[in-house]
């Protein structure tokens, strides 16, 4: 790994349509902090494109609020649920456009890439994910809701990958 000397704040977000998690993380060299997270929650009874909309104003108001100048955001798994991964395609296109809109750089990584770089490996379950932000980030209590931890997760990845300069897609 390379050192890491830069001073960053960076965004991470979990996406979802239903729930969309952020965290914010400061970088100081090879120390990380948590700044803020929480979720966008958007009910299935409210529009589609509102609930787009919520997510996209929310996301852009964390952006305006913390000043972020690059975002870990996680791919869509396409599992077993297609329906379900078209609507998270969706609501991680609102916040993308958040971020395009506030000229931030991107890094998109897998869920197995974001496990791997948290936690060390790829198929950890989420309660592993959880306990390392929370060591990691030397936050007082795991965070809640998982989306938001996911968030922050995706956000420490992104500290892990700043070697791959002029690519804003990392796979495995």
């Amino acid at each position: 790994m390379m050192p890491m000397k830069q001073e960053r704040i960076i965004l991470g977000i979990d996406p979802g349509l239903a729930n969309t998690g952020w965290g914010v993380i400061e970088q100081r060299g090879a120390r990380l902090s948590c700044l803020a997270y929480g979720c966008v929650a958007t009910p299935a009874s409210m529009e589609l494109s509102r609930r787009l909309a919520k997510i996209h104003e929310q996301i852009g108001a964390v952006i305006e609020r913390f000043g972020p100048t690059c975002v870990g955001i996680e791919t869509v798994w396409f599992g077993q649920n297609i329906t379900a991964a078209f609507a998270t395609g969706q609501a991680r296109g609102a916040a993308l456009v958040a971020c395009a809109n506030a000229g931030l750089e991107v890094g998109e990584f897998s869920p197995k890439q974001i496990k791997l770089a948290v936690v060390g490996a790829g198929g950890a379950e989420k309660t592993q994910v959880q306990y390392m932000v929370r060591q990691l980030l030397s936050l007082d209590r795991e965070p809640k809701p998982d989306h938001a931890a996911d968030a922050l997760a995706a956000a420490i990845c992104y500290t892990t990958h700043q070697g791959l300069e002029g690519r804003n897609e990392v796979t495995s």
